[in-house]
């Protein structure tokens, strides 16, 4: 079909592990939804607990599927495939959604003005649209360009910190440790394992969250604990084979991972290690636990595998481009003083607007796009 070597066939999908992305990503929707309600400073009076969690630990998720989901897609074609070519194809893959989401970051910028974010009201159209295009590229920015006051290094859409470490995990895995036999790689991933550990036992925290300022040692730090146990971990974890086969595999992982993000916080400012002994135990062995029962389970029904292909396919474009919708409602929340009473009807329209703007995306842009980028820059006739 091509003498291309940047051509390759696309593999059939684990249609659970799809699935099981789009259950984090729409409770990660859910969870800064809630998060919205807890900002006492700028609520001014009472507060609500988050009733998810530990729904941050979402993103550690996905970098443990995206570990294993590399190593499946990309193991076996190395020597038809050169490094350039391997770039390529995640540049097609996830770029173009990266796009929207700083172009929804900075339409919706000027609507997030307020207290919970300073800089919104003060900042010049010009440096607003040339954050925008810095965003583009995902390359992340510094405090001058701190738009919002929050040190994100991608101020107009703050989850994009979290694909600037996908493409780190990428890059590692692409130059080097692909490389890697399991023994090397399992001695890795036991390191990192060792390095996410040291963080939430004996760090200042108790939690990983974090990662988002690029010019923080300390975010480094944790963006760095966050990806390096997870994504190599999801790698060996593909390598060695290991797959749990049970029945009903989607319903018992979803129940699994909701219940482990879901999960309250742990301890108190003098019992953190209580917190980051949970955190370590639900990164390190729960979510691999999860990811084995998705690869070694089977969708029974083709409603069941129409469910799985939905999320899978809006798990990356509601992750992307949700949060310029949280900002604005935050700023609404706090401005207002919105009790929750008052403001869940207006979070679940929410989760569900991000949801149909999601596929909106999906089909409308993102899929035409990818299609167009495959022709150009992937496939050449024969």
């Amino acid at each position: 079909m091509s003498n291309n070597p940047a051509y390759l066939e696309t593999k059939p999908h684990y249609e659970i592990l799809d699935g099981l992305r789009g259950v984090a990503a729409i409770f990660v929707v859910t969870f800064h939804m809630f998060e919205s309600f807890t900002f006492e400073k700028y609520l001014g009076g009472p507060t609500y607990p988050q009733y998810l969690g530990h729904g941050y630990l979402a993103v550690d998720f996905f970098f443990l599927l995206s570990g294993f989901v590399i190593g499946y897609a990309y193991d076996d074609r190395w020597g038809r495939m050169t490094t350039w070519d391997f770039f390529k194809r995640r540049l097609v893959r996830l770029q173009p959604m990266i796009i929207v989401g700083s172009i929804v970051g900075a339409a919706l910028f000027y609507f997030q003005a307020g207290a919970i974010f300073p800089n919104v009201a003060h900042t010049s159209l010009i440096k607003m649209l040339l954050v925008m295009v810095i965003g583009f590229t995902l390359f992340p920015v510094w405090r001058p360009l701190d738009i919002r006051g929050w040190t994100e290094m991608h101020p107009l859409n703050g989850p994009a910190w979290s694909l600037f470490f996908e493409y780190v995990g990428n890059f590692l895995y692409a130059v080097l440790v692909r490389r890697f036999s399991k023994l090397l790689l399992t001695i890795l991933v036991v390191i990192s394992a060792l390095f996410l550990l040291q963080w939430l036992l004996f760090g200042p925290s108790g939690n990983v969250i974090g990662g988002w300022a690029i010019d923080d040692p300390v975010q480094m730090h944790i963006g760095f604990a966050r990806l390096l146990f997870p994504f190599f971990g999801g790698l060996l974890l593909f390598r060695i084979s290991k797959r749990i086969s049970v029945k009903n595999a989607f319903g018992w992982c979803s129940l699994i991972l909701v219940a482990f993000l879901a999960a309250p916080v742990l301890g108190d400012a003098k019992h953190l290690w209580e917190n980051g002994l949970f955190e370590g135990i639900t990164i390190i062995i729960v979510f691999p636990i999860v990811v084995a029962m998705g690869a070694g389970g089977h969708v029974v029904g083709k409603r069941s595998a129409k469910v799985c292909k939905f999320l899978g396919d809006i798990s990356y474009p509601i992750y992307i481009t949700h949060y310029p919708l949280i900002y604005v409602f935050t700023a609404w929340v706090t401005n207002k003083k919105i009790m929750l009473s008052q403001g869940l009807p207006v979070g679940v329209g929410l989760i569900v607007a991000a949801i149909l703007l999601a596929w909106t995306y999906l089909k409308l842009y993102d899929e035409p796009v990818r299609a167009w980028l495959k022709r150009r820059f992937l496939v050449k006739a024969a």
